[in-house]
């Protein structure tokens, strides 16, 4: 009898060491790291309070509340970065994709700002004001 709960528990214990690593192994898996070239180039960036809707007519015609960004391919920022530095509070230098987004950069290489991908095109960042930025591809 007590042979039979050994073997019991110790299947059961190793059902869920199975289970933990091939779980982690599938998620890590589902993940996809982006490439940089895929993310590179011109980005629309808009500022908005929480309550509002990133959409908002008013909003978009507001110059201070809407830049053009642009990530290079060498993960640097180009075009836009001023802007952005204004939104954030401090200098901004740089990019790097995450499984599920992008994250921007300060002078010293640290990450200041992530912006959780949303769907196919559309990244939100949440500054610590409580405002948002979206980031979507430049519309011409």
């Amino acid at each position: 009898m007590i042979l039979y709960s050994f073997t019991d528990r110790t299947i059961a214990l190793l059902l869920a060491t199975f289970i933990m690593f091939f779980g982690d192994s599938t998620m890590a898996s589902s993940l996809k790291l982006a490439d940089p070239s895929e993310l590179a180039g011109k980005w629309q960036a808009t500022l908005f309070a929480r309550e509002d809707s990133p959409q908002s007519p008013a909003l978009q015609d507001t110059p201070a509340n809407l830049c053009i960004l642009e990530l290079k391919a060498n993960q640097t920022l180009g075009e836009g970065a001023g802007c952005l530095s204004v939104w954030l509070g401090e200098q901004v230098a740089g990019w790097f994709t995450e499984p599920d987004g992008i994250a921007i950069t300060g002078t010293e290489g640290s990450k200041i700002l992530f912006f959780s991908r949303q769907r196919v095109g559309l990244y939100r960042g949440t500054l610590k004001s409580g405002l948002v930025i979206t980031l979507s591809p430049e519309v011409h």
